[in-house]
């Protein structure tokens, strides 16, 4: 690690977020190398791991449990974090990303706030698991892909939840200030394939424009967007207040002087805990049924529509009730509400059974950007915050 003039010293979590950083985790590359090093830690100091694999398997999650003092390996708290990181392309860093620097009370380098600083943070904890008696067992859960909507980690809880598992709660440490956070928004990301004829541009007649009709589709899905903003449902706690849709990448055609056969375009939804995240797509399979197929059908009767969804996650709702909930507002002295519009793993999680919130340092502002980082009071507020947790995890 790189370090240059701090104005605050260097929490103990700080050589493992740094050996966290240096693995070029982008979610195009495997992960195996970080993954493989943490579990063989973890080994080392009593952990039973479990690994899950990419179809490729060329990526991996890892659910590491330290047993309960009486050996039980169900039940118990997950600490949750993504190991892949957005990619540093035409960005411009001060230093480089893939090698931790430490400069005027920060913590640089990609991943430092997205989430490499929690996670790097809960394993330099474990000499303080190891030192308590622990009523229920302690699991770390990483996972792949995250970055790409949520892909990897699905994995992983549909074998813990075959295995019977079954934690108690789960912390992710997502960046939020150290603010407990109870919900986050519910996406889902899908690919939208129109299929026209092509022809000749000078007898557009002979043809079936797949543009053009991409082209409704996407204002219809603006329509829909619109009127989100103007008619809600809306929750004002969070910064965006309500659900959200858009086109982010389209592609199309030939020729100037063709009439384009295919049209391809990929649209994001991001649902309000409580609606449904799949609405946005189910609206526009009937608008594409009902209103565009029959006409594009009376011109070429092969003409198609097809939808495909690429990734999603659940929506993360409230549980003021829930033990973990209780826990981190009476550890952290935050009583506010927090929501993020951002994805995270959280809602899958509690969908699977475990009660959930999300707790990390940094901030979502400081991810993503050229000179990504986390501050070091940020850190050892999470220290604090991890020590407490272990705490509460005593045997009487």
């Amino acid at each position: 690690m790189q370090q240059t003039s701090s104005s605050a010293s260097a929490p103990v979590s700080t050589s493992w977020i740094e050996r966290l950083i240096g693995f070029d985790t982008v979610s195009r590359n495997s992960n195996l190398g970080l993954i493989e090093t943490v579990r063989d830690h973890l080994a080392a100091q009593g952990f039973v791991s479990t690994l899950t694999y990419d179809a490729a398997g060329a990526k991996a999650n890892l659910f590491a449990t330290l047993p309960a003092d009486d050996g039980r390996q169900t039940g118990g708290l997950v600490l949750s974090g993504h190991t892949d990181v957005v990619p540093v392309d035409g960005q411009d860093w001060s230093s480089d990303p893939f090698r931790a620097e430490v400069r005027d009370g920060r913590i640089y380098g990609r991943g430092s706030a997205d989430m490499k600083g929690f996670i790097g943070t809960a394993i330099a904890m474990v000499p303080v698991m190891k030192a308590t008696r622990l009523r229920a067992p302690i699991h770390f859960a990483l996972s792949f892909d995250e970055e790409l909507g949520c892909v990897g980690a699905p994995l992983m809880i549909d074998d813990i939840v075959a295995r019977g598992v079954a934690p108690e709660g789960c912390i992710v440490g997502e960046p939020t200030g150290m603010q407990v956070v109870t919900a986050h928004k519910g996406a889902g990301c899908y690919r939208c394939r129109v299929v026209g004829k092509a022809a000749h541009a000078s007898l557009p007649a002979l043809g079936l424009n797949a543009i053009a009709y991409a082209a409704k589709l996407i204002d219809h899905i603006e329509e829909r967007a619109a009127r989100f903003r103007c008619d809600g449902p809306f929750d004002d706690a969070f910064d965006t207040p309500y659900s959200t849709a858009q086109v982010g990448v389209i592609q199309g055609g030939a020729a100037p002087n063709i009439v384009p056969a295919l049209c391809e375009f990929v649209f994001d939804h991001r649902s309000l805990p409580g609606t449904n995240e799949d609405g946005v797509l189910e609206d526009l399979q009937r608008y594409a049924r009902e209103e565009l197929l029959p006409r594009m059908r009376e011109s070429f009767p092969d003409a198609d529509i097809q939808f495909e969804r690429l990734a999603g996650f659940p929506a993360l709702q409230p549980d003021e009730g829930a033990e973990v909930t209780r826990m981190a507002r009476a550890l952290t002295g935050d009583t506010e509400v927090h929501k993020v519009a951002f994805g995270a793993e959280a809602g899958l999680f509690q969908r699977a059974g475990a009660p959930s919130v999300i707790c990390g340092p940094g901030h979502i502002a400081q991810a993503h950007r050229p000179d990504e980082y986390v501050a070091i009071d940020q850190i050892a507020a999470c220290e604090n915050f991890l020590t407490q947790v272990i705490e509460q995890m005593k045997a009487p």
